[in-house]
């Protein structure tokens, strides 16, 4: 069974994926996980499913923990003194739980055919939601580079199979971008280790992500957001988030950005 649009053979029906990352979107999780749950009553065997409900945890928990919102504010002083909310243990667990359930399915569904596209597109995003919340909600940089780097592998993969599963561009994108933007000594010596980055290919990666993802094109926007705020590049920031905010106009965090951007340049 696959989802994606070059797939060759039907499949479960991914409104409910459409709809359920459109809900993520919106900070509205409980109808996010109402629609990952229905995908995963139609397609109990399908990976995508239980990886899809790890997404939801994953974007309620960095929301809970205004994660996001101090990643745009990072160069706000008073962003930086806030107190940081501890992870929650209980999602932290059902976190765990979803993605190693993911993982099975994903691995079952590649002993019966090794190109199963929506287990290797899977694949692609546990490896990256562990490196999220290893990064993000653990602020344990070193683990996520080893997951990031793991995902590039298992994205790579995917669109070596299926070219037009566009969404694997945001694991490639991310991992370039990061390493890319490490100064150049520890660039040299993570490169020992296997870690290579171009911070061009990575926001590179991400645009083609941000205009072509099914999934994962909003998420894409909103890093390479994050990318031109800290690549001084105003404009392009305020593009994606208008077109954030135009999209999912429930997520007050757009419309914040974008008074600050224009409060900033008066």
């Amino acid at each position: 069974m696959a989802t994606f649009a070059c797939a060759q053979q039907p499949g479960p029906n991914p409104s409910f994926l459409d709809r359920g990352f459109a809900y993520l979107y919106e900070l509205r999780f409980a109808n996010a996980q109402e629609e990952f749950s229905a995908y995963e009553r139609q397609a109990p065997e399908n990976a995508l499913g239980p990886a899809a409900e790890a997404a939801g945890i994953l974007f309620q928990e960095l929301n809970r923990m205004g994660i996001l919102e101090s990643q745009f504010f990072a160069d706000d002083p008073s962003y930086k003194t806030r107190p940081r909310l501890r992870p929650d243990p209980g999602l932290q667990r059902r976190f765990d739980k979803t993605l190693k359930r993911s993982e099975t399915l994903a691995q079952m569904q590649l002993a019966r055919h090794n190109d199963n596209q929506d287990a290797l597109f899977a694949l692609t995003l546990t490896s990256g939601l562990r490196a999220d919340y290893a990064a993000l909600v653990e602020d344990r940089s070193y683990p996520a580079l080893r997951l990031t780097r793991e995902t590039t592998t298992r994205a790579r993969t995917l669109l070596a199979v299926c070219p037009g599963c566009y969404d694997a561009y945001v694991g490639t994108g991310i991992a370039e971008y990061l390493v890319g933007s490490l100064s150049l000594p520890s660039r040299l010596i993570l490169r020992v280790g296997g870690y290579k980055g171009d911070k061009q290919q990575g926001l590179k990666d991400l645009e083609f992500a941000a205009e072509h993802g099914q999934y994962l094109g909003p998420f894409a926007r909103i890093l390479l957001a994050l990318a031109y705020i800290r690549e001084k590049q105003p404009e392009s920031a305020r593009r994606l988030l208008a077109q954030l905010q135009h999209d999912f106009p429930q997520n007050p965090l757009f419309a914040r950005e974008l008074a600050r951007l224009d409060q900033k340049e008066r």
